[in-house]
């Protein structure tokens, strides 16, 4: 019964992992879509400043369901390790700086904006702390998730 029991576990946590991943995926493909089509965001704003809300919420979810994914493909709620959590906060901090450079150099009907860099940077840091969070609740409150044993 209690081999049963762990299949189960693993069956669900690996479900898990497959959901958080799949909405990465799809988390950075809209990023990617909203930082890199030809034009930019609707016009008029639906509220002043909407642009910097979209930056931090299009930086803050990828960073969120990439750190989720990881941790759920190990054992446990843990942090990933320092070097790969410092990779993927660099990897999307520089991605902040590289596509506002790209859209000032190479669009013509768009503009490459410090501010949304900052909005991007935000973003991540909300990522961060929502991911830290939801360790700490998931750690803390003595329920190991659905780790493999």
């Amino acid at each position: 019964m209690q081999h049963t029991t762990s299949q189960h576990r693993t069956h669900v946590w690996m479900r898990g992992f497959h959901l958080a991943a799949a909405a990465a995926l799809l988390a950075v493909i809209l990023q990617l879509w909203g930082l890199y089509r030809v034009t930019g965001p609707p016009q008029p704003a639906w509220f002043p400043y909407a642009d910097k809300l979209d930056h931090a919420v299009g930086f803050a979810l990828p960073v969120l369901l990439i750190l989720l994914t990881v941790t759920l493909r190990g054992v446990g709620w843990q942090w990933p390790s320092r070097r790969t959590s410092a990779l993927i906060v660099g990897v999307f901090a520089a991605h902040g700086v590289v596509s506002e450079v790209i859209q000032h150099l190479w669009y013509r009907h768009r503009t490459g904006d410090p501010f949304d860099v900052i909005a991007d940077w935000a973003g991540i840091a909300v990522g961060v702390l929502v991911f830290g969070l939801i360790v700490q609740r998931r750690s803390r409150s003595g329920v190991e998730g659905l780790a493999p044993s």
